[in-house]
């Protein structure tokens, strides 16, 4: 009698002769090798990511002291009386007389434009009266010169020119563009070493940056404020000021 374990061969050894057998083993390894290397690079690719957005926002200043380089006086000036011919020439006479204190402290012709007239009518004591306004503007890029008829602008009261409120130099600085790209790298350096700071206590370091705004530009007296008003004298010495924000990377 034959021994059946003679004639059929067991189920594992048939599994590795058979081919269709030993393929299904092996794309099950590969499959199962897969699986373990997705994972891992699920999870250093998430690691990895949680790194890279780590972050600190900090601001940086930079100032800039700069000295103005165009001078603007408007002056404003009137006359009143009975009739309009005599406001209007007494006007006229604080015009010339404007124009001769200018030509005398050494301003071209052409710095000086009317940039403004108004002519009122009102009734005093049943009388009626004329009210003749004018402005005229002095426009420089000499800034000495520009002080010095300020400081002497009593003279113009003394040539009979009675000067109306809001009669001011103003002061302004018109190069930023000039020195806007000095200025953010300084405001830059200024925010690195803040974020710096901030890594060193957190037991981090700094990376490059995430995100940057500019911010905003902003030009005032260096000595306070001065508006070139009435009362108040403006004066060429300026601070330029920008604060930006920026992002960077903690690593």
């Amino acid at each position: 009698m034959t021994d059946p374990s003679e004639e059929t061969p067991s189920t594992a050894s048939s599994i590795f002769r058979d081919p269709a057998g030993q393929k299904w083993l092996a794309s099950s390894g590969i499959m199962a090798l897969g699986l373990i290397i997705g994972g891992y690079l699920l999870g250093d690719g998430l690691t990895r990511a949680h790194e890279a957005d780590r972050s600190v926002t900090v601001r940086g200043l930079a100032e800039k002291e700069v000295t103005a380089d165009l001078a603007t006086w408007t002056i404003s000036y009137s006359s009143s009386a009975t009739d309009l011919s005599s406001a209007q020439s007494s006007v006229d006479q604080d015009s010339r007389a404007i124009r001769e204190y200018f030509r005398e402290l050494g301003f071209p012709a052409e710095t000086l434009q009317p940039t403004g007239v108004n002519v009122s009518q009102y009734t005093e004591n049943g009388i009626p009266r004329f009210t003749v306004r004018q402005r005229i503007t002095l426009r420089s890029d000499d800034i000495k010169l520009s002080e010095k008829a300020v400081k002497r602008q009593f003279e113009l009261v003394r040539r009979g020119v009675v000067l109306e409120e809001g009669s001011g130099m103003s002061y302004t600085f018109t190069k930023l563009n000039d020195i806007k790209p000095e200025m953010v790298a300084a405001a830059t350096k200024d925010a690195r070493a803040a974020a710096e700071q901030f890594a060193k206590d957190s037991g981090t370091s700094v990376g490059s940056i995430k995100s940057a705004t500019q911010g905003y530009f902003s030009i005032a007296a260096r000595d306070g404020d001065s508006g070139g008003g009435w009362g108040v004298s403006d004066t060429p010495f300026k601070k330029v000021r920008v604060v930006t924000t920026i992002d960077f990377y903690l690593r």
